[in-house]
């Protein structure tokens, strides 16, 4: 990679990571793809004209990478979009078969279209859509550009991007809920919960929650709704001890999040899984728990607490 390469492309890399992760719900494959992009991009550098800026030149050979890589991928999805919520009577089962949805570190002070629009349920839903419909629409609506700068970057026309816009927006439309509020300071309930959390004081818990909560935990495909159900899961099936687990706060898809770890028997905590909360007029409406130990480090999170 020639220094003049590596001065005018690596200011896009962690953009073009969460663009990849848009397209791919993955946050492993984006990591891949991005190399991928930035390999293609080294050994075209020669032949790039400055016809369009590099970044533009990027996110074409990224958004191409992607629709390549999608061709043998199956969609991402998270249990709450698989089916019926589950009850008492279901068995809890791991189901590794299923390529998840992952969720992604995001920093508050990141680049404005990567904070709008990570989200895990926006994220979610783009996954229903066909590749190429995916691809307009996050082209379009996330990165501002025009449709005549779509039809170019994908070798489409302009009609056919209009097109592909309307039915993408139709069916996220069906898929997405009514935009999330959060409140102006979540931090009085974020710290509630964590004390809750690691006193395992489950009153305390689903008193945060809306009465439409939902609480999943991918590769579980089971899911639950409502506060009683969750109480009866965390009663019942959530090894966790009262004051036997610590949690540590990160970001993830623009919504509070936490590193759970449990102390085992030799009295150090270790990781267990992935908390995303999302949060709506001061309750918490959404708890997706990821059992996936490998994103800990993508997290920054460290091997104990």
């Amino acid at each position: 990679m020639t220094v003049d390469f590596a001065q005018a492309a690596d200011p896009f890399r962690r953009e073009l990571l969460a663009h990849c992760y848009r397209m791919l719900g993955s946050l492993h494959d984006a990591e891949d793809l991005v190399q991928e992009t930035y390999l293609r991009a080294w050994k075209a550098y020669d032949q790039f004209e400055g016809r369009s800026s590099v970044r533009t030149w990027l996110y074409r050979i990224a958004t191409n990478v992607c629709l390549t890589a999608l061709d043998t991928r199956t969609r991402r999805p998270l249990p709450f979009g698989l089916g019926a919520s589950s009850t008492e009577s279901d068995p809890l089962t791991q189901d590794h078969e299923i390529p998840w949805l992952e969720p992604f570190p995001t920093d508050p002070a990141a680049i404005v279209t990567e904070r709008e629009s990570t989200r895990l349920a926006f994220v979610a839903a783009l996954q229903h859509l066909p590749p190429r419909q995916r691809a307009v629409l996050i082209l379009r609506d996330v990165l501002k550009l025009t449709a005549a700068e779509t039809a170019d970057q994908l070798d489409m026309t302009v009609a056919a991007v209009n097109s592909a816009l309307q039915r993408a927006h139709a069916q996220l439309k069906d898929l997405t809920q009514d935009e999330v509020t959060e409140p102006a300071d979540a931090k009085p309930l974020l710290d509630k919960w964590v004390k809750a959390f690691e006193a395992k004081d489950i009153p305390a818990i689903i008193g945060m929650f809306t009465e439409d909560v939902v609480w999943e935990m991918p590769p579980y495909p089971q899911w639950y709704s409502g506060p009683d159900m969750i109480a009866w899961h965390l009663t019942n099936q959530c090894p966790a001890v009262p004051h036997g687990a610590r949690m540590i706060p990160v970001q993830a898809n623009e919504q509070p999040a936490y590193g759970l770890y449990l102390r085992e028997e030799d009295g150090v905590f270790r990781p267990f899984n992935l908390q995303v909360l999302e949060v709506r007029d001061d309750r918490i409406t959404h708890v997706s728990s990821f059992f996936d130990l490998s994103l800990f480090p993508k997290f920054g999170l460290p091997a104990t607490a």
